[in-house]
């Protein structure tokens, strides 16, 4: 797979459900595409680094108590009228609940997707397309309320805690997080109670 993410623009008629589960019939791939900002994209393949930091991270948490961490599962943020605004899989997560029957009869009318307030904290990892988890997904999971974005910038050597998310208007592209706590990789990363403090050493070397 290409190092560059793969990026198609949506017509507005098109469900975007639909035409991720054409992408994936087409031409079944190891990774999932995504949705963000009225774009269809195949992330890039993640490489050694990026994984064993993300697994890492999520590890932590598991360590420090919280057992609804996961990595993998797809969700999906609608706007209020019910249209799809982003169908999205996080490196890593902690979910406020495990799945109810609701919420399983939810991933299956949506063709795989769980509904996005079952997270409480996203976490990215940057990969070559780091502009798409400091731009478009740092403005969706502020639209839609997750209250803790985790980003590892690899490409600018950093590692930042989002909160307090702010959505000014109707508009999900004006939606930011109102409070940033940065700190150099490798640096311990504080984040709000009751998450533990993020060890970030494990991306020296990524």
């Amino acid at each position: 797979m290409s190092a560059e993410p793969i990026l198609e623009p949506v017509m507005t008629q098109v469900d975007p459900i639909d035409l991720l589960s054409a992408f994936e019939e087409a031409a079944p791939m190891p990774i999932r595409p995504e949705y963000v900002e009225g774009t269809a994209m195949v992330p890039p393949q993640p490489n050694d680094d990026h994984n064993d930091g993300a697994f890492e991270l999520g590890f932590q948490f598991r360590s420090a108590g919280f057992r609804l961490v996961g990595m993998g599962n797809g969700y999906r943020a609608a706007h209020k009228d019910g249209r799809t605004m982003a169908l999205i899989i996080p490196d890593f997560y902690v979910r406020r609940r495990r799945p109810t029957e609701l919420d399983e009869s939810y991933r299956k009318t949506n063709k795989g997707w769980y509904p996005i307030d079952m997270l409480a904290l996203v976490g990215e990892v940057t990969s070559t397309n780091h502009e798409t988890d400091t731009g478009p997904k740092f403005r969706t999971y502020a639209a839609v309320g997750i209250p803790v974005y985790v980003l590892v910038d690899r490409h600018s050597r950093t590692a930042h805690c989002y909160t307090n998310p702010v959505l000014p208007g109707d508009d999900p592209t004006e939606a930011y997080y109102a409070d940033d706590t940065k700190v150099d990789l490798g640096a311990p990363l504080p984040l709000p109670a009751p998450y533990p403090v993020l060890d970030t050493a494990a991306f020296l070397t990524g």
